[in-house]
């Protein structure tokens, strides 16, 4: 039996760009006129015209992989940690917040778990984390646990239901922002298990809250398996604790107080 293969398109040998796209070097391909003018200024070598073709196409791959991680991520905007005010927490673990800023606890596979009441920067310090796994190679996803939980409860089959647990388990760090925020019935407390249970020593997992663990049970009542899910997210964890008052109710009085000023 005869087999029939496409053809490659024929592309003319004087097209030097076109081959370049064929054969993979597509910003080489992009920039060529201005890169060979640069390369005959500079008198480069055959050897140096390599490498400077190497380190073009190697650049920026880095940078589209780069995009592709952060638009993946779901991180949005946030405010950079330069901005955060180490002094505003009555009471703040800097060293801890430092030390997963290195992102060990990412090649450890360990967890992070931001505790403090509302308006403290857990969500900022979370999303900067994030950012700096992104810029470091790390798949990173970043969504509220309201997402998370109302994503996996939705009328799915079987296979999808599986789909969308592997979704939430392959990222290298996946930040689960606000639990405790809302109040939900104990099949999801069982849901948010399977993904803590499925990266369990394999995943870095990153999550906020507003309530100590013992006031879990307040927003999954009658949930069997929260001592489960706190046993495995805490095992291989760094638990730290923001107290104070709301920057955010703060910064909001400094504002008013600014504009009855000018009054």
């Amino acid at each position: 039996m005869t087999s029939f293969h496409a053809a490659a398109p024929t592309i003319p040998r004087n097209d030097l760009a076109a081959q370049l796209c064929q054969i993979g070097l597509l910003d080489l391909a992009e920039c060529l006129e201005d890169f060979l003018a640069r390369a005959t200024k500079a008198r480069l070598s055959h050897r140096q015209l390599l490498e400077e073709m190497v380190r073009l196409e190697q650049t920026e791959r880095a940078k589209r992989s780069l995009e592709r991680r952060l638009l993946r991520s779901r991180l949005g905007r946030f405010k950079p940690l330069a901005d955060f005010d180490w002094s505003w927490p009555k009471k703040i673990e800097r060293d801890v917040i430092e030390r997963a800023l290195t992102l060990d606890f990412i090649q450890e596979n360990r967890n992070l778990i931001l505790m403090g009441t509302n308006g403290l920067g857990k969500t900022m310090l979370a999303k900067n984390l994030g950012h700096k796994a992104a810029v470091a190679g790390y798949s990173v996803l970043f969504l509220t646990a309201a997402e998370l939980i109302d994503d996996l409860r939705a009328e799915v089959s079987h296979n999808t239901f599986r789909r969308k647990l592997y979704r939430y388990s392959a990222p290298q760090l996946l930040v689960i922002d606000e639990v405790g925020y809302l109040a939900y019935d104990s099949q999801a407390a069982d849901l948010l298990y399977k993904v803590i249970d499925r990266r369990y020593e394999r995943r870095s997992t990153l999550l906020t809250t507003n309530l100590a663990f013992r006031e879990w049970n307040t927003v999954f009542p009658n949930a069997t398996s929260i001592a489960t899910l706190l046993d495995k997210l805490t095992h291989h964890a760094d638990v730290t604790l923001i107290e104070g008052q709301s920057y955010r109710v703060h910064e909001s009085q400094r504002e008013a107080a600014a504009r009855r000023k000018k009054q």
